[in-house]
């Protein structure tokens, strides 16, 4: 790509940090430039199979508790418009209604699994928020029956929102191999290994599975030969 396409359409502050990484050295940016999308591509797999693996789970264990299939329709009528949840604007049941609306205008039927699969990631994550976590009982922390008992809810959002951010920060196309201003795959490196550590602790079984589509260390590895 010509200079002066790549400076207008990626923007030339996006792309200086990648030639100020490589000592203006434009034939490297260009290679690092690429290879950190190869590796926010490597990791597309891993984190959106967590995430229906997340989805899946909590809603299992949420129909398990309401002794309810249809849990997240009928529940817009129960604890997601408790008087506590004004403060957060009754994020969950909006999000549903958000959902049921856009079924009725495609003049879609509105099953609970159209609903369960239109939620974000945010969506499940917020479940571990203290103020929807002590109204449905602390359920959400059952899915991690392999979980060390060091780690509680607070803990486990902590680790399941930095994958939220760092999904963010992959699909706004920021750079993932830097610290500062110098080349390091750190940072991505943690929240592979803490993606793993939460597969881990829903279901030990599962990680064959995820090691047979996980690429990232070799994308590492790519980036750190630039």
């Amino acid at each position: 790509m010509k200079s002066e396409l790549r400076y207008k359409y990626l923007s030339r502050s996006r792309y200086n940090r990648y030639l100020t990484a490589t000592a203006n050295d434009i034939n490297r940016a260009k290679r690092l430039y690429n290879a950190n999308i190869r590796l926010a591509q490597a990791f597309h797999p891993t984190i959106t199979q967590f995430e229906v693996v997340l989805r899946n789970s909590l809603n299992l264990q949420l129909g398990s508790h309401f002794i309810d299939t249809d849990w997240i329709i009928n529940q817009k009528n129960g604890f997601m418009r408790d008087n506590s949840l004004q403060n957060s604007r009754f994020f969950i049941r909006n999000s549903v209604l958000k959902s049921e609306n856009k079924l009725r205008r495609r003049g879609v039927a509105i099953t609970s699994g159209k609903i369960v699969s239109d939620q974000t990631f945010g969506f499940w994550v917020s479940l571990f928020l203290s103020h929807h976590y002590r109204l449905i009982g602390g359920q959400p922390i059952q899915i991690f029956q392999y979980k060390p008992s060091a780690e509680n809810r607070a803990s486990i959002y902590d680790k399941l929102n930095e994958i939220r951010e760092f999904r963010n920060r992959v699909n706004h196309c920021e750079p993932i191999c830097f610290n500062g201003a110098d080349i390091d795959c750190s940072d991505a490196l943690q929240i592979q290994t803490t993606l793993f550590n939460l597969i881990r602790w829903i279901e030990p079984d599962l990680i064959p599975f995820f090691e047979g589509i996980d690429n990232i260390q070799n994308k590492v590895n790519n980036v750190m030969q630039i």
